[in-house]
């Protein structure tokens, strides 16, 4: 019998009913202003990870620009942090296949088998049972991808190099795609925050695998992404840079998001 990892979040990070999910999410990717049909194709993205009244339209100006790719896209390796879970390196899980309100995704086992093959990578349902880093993503991508098959990690203690191999190994063709769950600085004053996440946004922009927990909570998964990026001939481009004050408006104390496509040359 199939092993399903069910949704963890649904009903508070974003809408459990079908209906109301699909239509919020279509909603924040019509909102994205049309931008002119860029020469290069996405290959990652870096996307928030709250709930979607907080990080919703930010989130949904990077999986936008999967319009175009969105026919060719058959597999997603799909990396965030683990909140919950102390963990050593980044966890798999054992499951099938994750539900959301809007269906079930199948896992790609023979993917998964083979980072299991990797020193750095482990198996734990425990770390996936109640991770929202991971799961708040999967309905913007049931909405724009026909079929596709997951590759999920958890990321715990991993350097640069260890997140950078699983992304290496992963990596694919046009088939792939990778993104990384991330929100920027925490519960920081509104002007502090912006100036934090501007700088924060510079550093990915530049290619630079320096970030650390204190300016995203997602930084390991990001420098192995940012390790790699300019070996494969990526071009890191900010689609959104916003805060908690922006989208749900307490300045007080906010979370700052941002979103981020990194393409490559269409051959």
């Amino acid at each position: 019998m199939a092993a399903v990892r069910p949704a963890a979040v649904a009903g508070m990070f974003y809408p459990d009913s079908p209906t109301a999910l699909g239509a919020q999410v279509r909603a924040y990717l019509e909102q994205v202003p049309r931008a002119t049909q860029p020469a290069e194709r996405p290959k990652a993205l870096i996307v928030p990870h709250a709930g979607y009244v907080y990080s919703g339209p930010v989130a949904a100006a990077a999986y936008a620009r999967l319009a175009e790719a969105c026919e060719d896209i058959r597999r997603v390796v799909l990396l965030g942090p683990a909140h919950r879970v102390m963990l050593r390196g980044l966890a798999v899980p054992s499951a099938d296949s994750f539900a959301t309100p809007l269906g079930e995704i199948e896992v790609d086992r023979a993917a998964v088998a083979s980072a299991l093959g990797l020193p750095q990578v482990s198996e734990s349902d425990r770390a996936h049972a109640l991770e929202h880093s991971l799961e708040v993503q999967l309905p913007f991508l049931q909405i724009l991808l026909s079929k596709f098959r997951l590759v999920p990690f958890a990321v715990g203690d991993a350097s640069a190099a260890q997140v950078a191999e699983v992304i290496e190994l992963l990596w694919g063709g046009r088939e792939t795609l990778i993104v990384i769950s991330s929100d920027l600085s925490h519960y920081h004053a509104y002007r502090e925050a912006r100036a934090l996440d501007a700088a924060s946004a510079q550093t990915v922009l530049a290619l630079s695998p320096t970030l650390d927990h204190e300016r995203a909570c997602g930084a390991l998964p990001i420098n192995g992404l940012l390790s790699i990026a300019q070996r494969h001939g990526l071009r890191p481009e900010l689609l959104d840079l916003r805060n908690s004050g922006d989208t749900a408006g307490d300045k007080f104390r906010v979370v700052g998001y941002a979103s981020f496509v990194f393409s490559e040359l269409r051959m």
